[in-house]
């Protein structure tokens, strides 16, 4: 018998303060919780681990050119549909979707700005508009790009970011890209004039395989995937298990490939340098 009766419970609902969505990121490498402040402050690279998020073309640009210096070329050029392409989305409604939610044109930007003080052309592609895949304006603009460089006897830093390649969108036109920009780059090259190729993760296919790999110096960021197939497929392909680190910046500086890794608060810093020592 209970000496002082049936005990009294008093149920206490407290409603749970909501948070917003949008504070905090997951880290890819590590899967440290980020919050987004923080992560944006330290170059969207991970404080825990260092890897290197993507970066969006406008964030790369403010991170490389001195502010109020970069002039844009041929910022209203957009594609056309040259196959009529239809699958579960067309590809103008693939083109109009991307320009909604980037709000970019294509899948590159294109100029010219100072990088501490010293001019060059600047060119980087936005893996969020189809994988930063190179079609006939993307090829067109940096050929354009390269071109207005070699005329104006400057430097050129191509930054790379696709996991696309070519686009097929478009078809063989998108593969007549690659001799295109590489052509423009010869020229460039001839005139006795410098280019980085700066690649970053994921820098893959079509775009590797042309103006991405032709750098007079070429740097990557720490743990880029880069390569030309995806290393799944190679696996497949060959049968075997690929060596760890395969086709990682890291990877591909000990076999050659590269040649410096650079971490994003130091590559502003290590192009100035370089265009100085090359011009």
């Amino acid at each position: 018998m209970a000496l002082f009766g049936k005990p009294k419970y008093t149920i206490v609902r407290v409603k749970k303060k909501e948070i917003p969505d949008g504070l905090w990121t997951k880290c890819e490498a590590c899967g440290e919780v980020l919050f987004n402040k923080v992560l944006e402050e330290n170059l969207n690279v991970c404080p825990k681990c260092n890897f290197h998020f993507s970066v969006t073309a406008i964030e790369r640009l403010a991170l490389l050119v001195d502010k109020d210096t970069f002039k844009e070329y041929d910022s209203d050029m957009v594609s056309a549909d040259p196959l009529e392409f239809k699958g579960p989305k067309t590809y103008k409604e693939k083109l109009a979707a991307d320009q909604s939610s980037t709000g970019l044109k294509e899948a590159v930007v294109c100029g010219e700005g100072l990088l501490d003080g010293g001019k060059a052309v600047v060119v980087v592609t936005d893996s969020r508009f189809i994988m930063g895949s190179m079609g006939s304006v993307v090829g067109e603009k940096i050929t354009r790009a390269t071109e207005a460089a070699t005329k104006a006897k400057l430097p050129l830093i191509i930054v790379s970011g696709s996991g696309g390649g070519a686009r097929m969108y478009e078809g063989m036109l998108s593969l007549l890209q690659m001799a295109k920009t590489a052509a423009a780059l010869k020229y460039h090259n001839q005139a006795g004039l410098p280019f980085i190729s700066v690649l970053t993760n994921p820098t893959m296919g079509g775009v590797m395989a042309s103006f991405a790999g032709l750098g007079d110096i070429i740097i990557a960021e720490p743990r880029a995937l880069i390569g030309f197939a995806g290393p799944r497929v190679i696996e497949q392909t060959i049968r075997q298990k690929l060596p760890a680190g395969f086709q990682r910046s890291e990877f591909l500086l000990d076999h050659g490939l590269i040649d410096m890794i650079v971490a994003r608060k130091d590559l502003k810093g290590t192009l100035a340098r370089l265009i100085g020592y090359l011009s």
